[in-house]
């Protein structure tokens, strides 16, 4: 009798454990494909990231690394709407949708600043708008997004995550960051830095007690992290034909995880 006690206790943590940690593999539900070809002139090569505008119902996908990079506008089913000759307008590194403003912002280059776009009515860029002056993120190449519960831009840091005031924009607090640990695993081999293992972007998702997404580049998957302790809560594969890069490709738009690929220059949606 003991023996089955035991062994029902046994199963019913297994499966808690299991549900909770929500590990599973995403699949593949849509495809954007951005404007230009390589052969073009100022096409750009990485994708900075998507961008979901829910009054609008559209999502945006950024070319990183200059201006006069493609900006692409898609409708909810996936299907282009903008010009092949509209663009970001901005040096963009992080991109996001603020809802208490009811706009896409983000931050760009450097010390260029962050900013604000102020689209036409029909969802295009019409101005770009300055909203900090200066450096502003941890360093020149730094991909922002928006933690909305504390109104605070969130980035990579030294193997941490950076928080910074959206008000002032300066750097209010550090999160610490247990690398592919779960709570309790506090005794395991971690990581001192992600660097070469983990992509260099950061998403946050809404997720409660998985606030946080990094993609994992090594182990293919992407991990999501408690935003009040640091520790590893869902792993998420990738299936095996995704593109998975250290630098930029790497977004989360409207519940959906993002990845580009280069080559085809096809941001590729997945859930």
């Amino acid at each position: 009798m003991k023996q089955l006690v035991y062994l029902l206790a046994a199963l019913c943590i297994t499966s808690a454990t299991i549900a909770q940690s929500g590990d599973r593999t995403l699949k593949k539900i849509m495809i954007l494909q951005m404007a230009l070809t390589a052969e073009d002139d100022m096409p750009g090569t990485r994708g900075a990231s998507v961008v979901w505008h829910p009054l609008q119902k559209k999502y945006y996908a950024a070319m990183a690394g200059n201006v006069g990079y493609p900006l692409s506008v898609f409708d909810a089913t996936g299907k282009r709407v903008s010009a092949d000759t509209h663009i970001t307008d901005a040096d963009i590194r992080g991109l996001w949708y603020n809802p208490f403003v009811k706009a896409i912002q983000g931050n760009q280059y450097n010390d260029y600043g962050w900013f604000q776009y102020k689209l036409t009515p029909s969802g295009m860029v019409d101005e770009v708008e300055e909203l900090q002056e200066g450096m502003h993120q941890p360093d020149a190449q730094s991909t922002g997004a928006y933690y909305t519960a504390k109104k605070q831009i969130m980035f990579q840091k030294e193997g941490a995550v950076s928080f910074y005031n959206y008000q002032t924009a300066e750097e209010e607090t550090i999160l610490e960051i247990f690398w592919g640990l779960r709570k309790g695993q506090e005794g395991q081999d971690q990581l001192d830095s992600p660097e070469g293992i983990y992509n260099s972007g950061i998403v946050y998702t809404g997720v409660k007690g998985g606030e946080v997404g990094f993609l994992n580049v090594d182990d293919r998957q992407v991990e999501l992290y408690d935003i009040k302790t640091g520790y590893l809560t869902k792993a998420l594969k990738i299936p095996e034909d995704a593109k998975a890069e250290l630098t930029f490709n790497f977004a989360y738009a409207n519940g959906i995880y993002w990845l580009f690929d280069m080559e085809t220059r096809k941001w590729t949606g997945y859930k």
